[in-house]
């Protein structure tokens, strides 16, 4: 393909071996976010590329492939990477255990190679976002309102009971006074 003349060009013409420039060393993503971990090699020769993935739970080899001929992407991450001719990749849907060093070994057809490193930290999202949180809000502001309304409704419903029985006391008890009028 043409980029990948392009590239073998490009590193034919670099004089004095392997060089890489890591443009972003530290990248900070949040969980099933896409992060690029972007570089730019050069080199005399043919380059293979190798990616490694560090971190406390072991050392996990991604992929390798030499430009313009072959990838070689572990079946770990079949499904997440993406390899570009600069040397770049890009991982898909970052999970907590993406988080640690990425180690990236340039190495040139004449033994010549160069190392970088770039550190992903991935955070974890606690809220989605402010929607979550203001559905509750309005949830509870609702169930608030109707519980208020029921209250007040009870409180309405007592007090005209009360004032019902307090009428009939006192009707009954002036039946009563003028019927003991009469007997006398």
């Amino acid at each position: 393909s043409i980029t990948s003349t392009l590239t073998t060009l490009l590193c034919l013409s670099a004089p004095g071996g392997v060089s890489l420039v890591i443009p972003q060393s530290n990248i900070n993503a949040t969980v099933a976010q896409n992060i690029l971990l972007s570089v730019e090699y050069s080199c005399r020769g043919v380059a293979t590329i190798e990616w490694k993935h560090v971190s406390s739970w072991g050392t996990t080899k991604i992929v390798e492939w030499k430009s313009g001929n072959y990838v070689n992407i572990s079946t770990v991450y079949k499904d997440r990477v993406t390899t570009f001719e600069n040397g770049s990749i890009q991982l898909l849907n970052v999970g907590m255990r993406d988080a640690g060093y990425y180690f990236i070994t340039v190495t040139e057809e004449y033994g010549t190679n160069t190392y970088g490193t770039i550190i992903v930290n991935v955070y974890e999202v606690i809220y989605e976002d402010l929607h979550f949180v203001a559905v509750l809000f309005a949830f509870l502001a609702a169930v608030s309102a109707i519980l208020i309304c029921f209250m007040w409704l009870c409180n309405k419903s007592l007090h005209l009971f009360q004032k019902k029985t307090t009428h009939k006391l006192t009707a009954s008890t002036t039946e009563e006074i003028e019927l003991e009028t009469i007997e006398c």
